[in-house]
């Protein structure tokens, strides 16, 4: 009997996997295998170093420290040389990958206590191209490069971007694995903000937050039967950006809760296996 953790993307909304890893931590559920695509590879690979109770404390702390700076710091002359076409990005992902290399434990995917798998996108072909060997900060930026926004990671001669794009929830993987306990973390998506994000890059990243969402919504389905498939509740509404990371406290906060009273239902047999899809599915259509 084999578990495992599918975490999906959607940029600092990330923030809420931490919460629903403090309470599995808590219910003393721990992974057999990860797998990440984008900022969920990015808490993957942390978890897939420390899991437990202490390495979900640790790992909320540092995205309480993370500043939109720190991930989109974008700068006047990188941003118009991409708009000029020197270059295929508007974000020098120098900064991103430096918060990787300070925290994380381990350089090689391979020698990560648990194993992981991350998920990212072949730029000339759409195709999905799952890593679980070699540098996990080449293989994390890979994942989380957003195209246009960050420039694509080249592993093994493949020019890779967000994993999102071929397959955002890759429950797949975690079957192929062996798995017969999935337990899938969703981001959620921004289903009731006050406006329209308003920068060409709030755009973007609400744009592909709703895609993902709507990958995983079909991805559970197809699952649906064939694992036992654990997928916890998104926070809704949400009104916090995938940009937004002046709120990460309050969403690791919520999500704990929420995510700790889902589990004590599973447990008291209160709440049947499908019961989280079909009301992820609601809030999709209706959000």
């Amino acid at each position: 009997m084999k578990t495992a953790f599918v975490l999906s993307g959607g940029g600092s909304l990330g923030a809420v996997q931490v919460g629903m890893l403090l309470a599995l931590a808590e219910h003393e559920v721990l992974p057999d295998v990860i797998v990440g695509t984008s900022v969920g590879a990015v808490n993957a690979a942390w978890v897939a170093s420390w899991p437990g109770f202490e390495g979900a404390q640790h790992l909320a702390e540092i995205w309480m420290k993370v500043r939109r700076n720190d991930i989109f710091p974008i700068r006047p002359i990188t941003g118009f040389r991409g708009f000029a076409g020197h270059n295929n990005y508007l974000v020098n992902p120098r900064k991103f990958r430096s918060l990787l290399e300070s925290n994380l434990t381990y350089s090689l995917l391979e020698d990560a206590p648990v194993p992981v798998k991350v998920v990212t996108t072949e730029l000339s072909t759409g195709l999905e191209v799952v890593l679980d060997r070699g540098s996990v900060v080449d293989a994390v930026s890979a994942s989380a490069a957003i195209p246009g926004i960050f420039p694509p990671v080249t592993i093994n001669g493949r020019r890779l971007v967000d994993g999102g794009i071929a397959n955002d929830a890759p429950i797949s993987h975690a079957v192929d694995f062996g798995a017969s306990t999935v337990y899938v973390l969703p981001t959620g998506y921004a289903c009731s903000l006050r406006s329209l994000p308003k920068s060409a890059l709030g755009a973007a990243l609400q744009a592909i937050s709703l895609l993902t969402h709507q990958r995983l919504v079909a991805d559970i389905e197809r699952y649906r039967g064939v694992v036992d498939l654990r997928v916890f509740p998104a926070l809704c509404p949400m009104n916090v950006s995938p940009l937004d990371f002046s709120q990460t406290g309050t969403l690791i906060e919520k999500a704990h809760m929420s995510a700790s009273r889902w589990l004590d239902a599973f447990d008291k047999c209160d709440l049947a296996p499908s019961a989280s899809i079909d009301v992820y599915k609601h809030e999709f259509h209706n959000g």
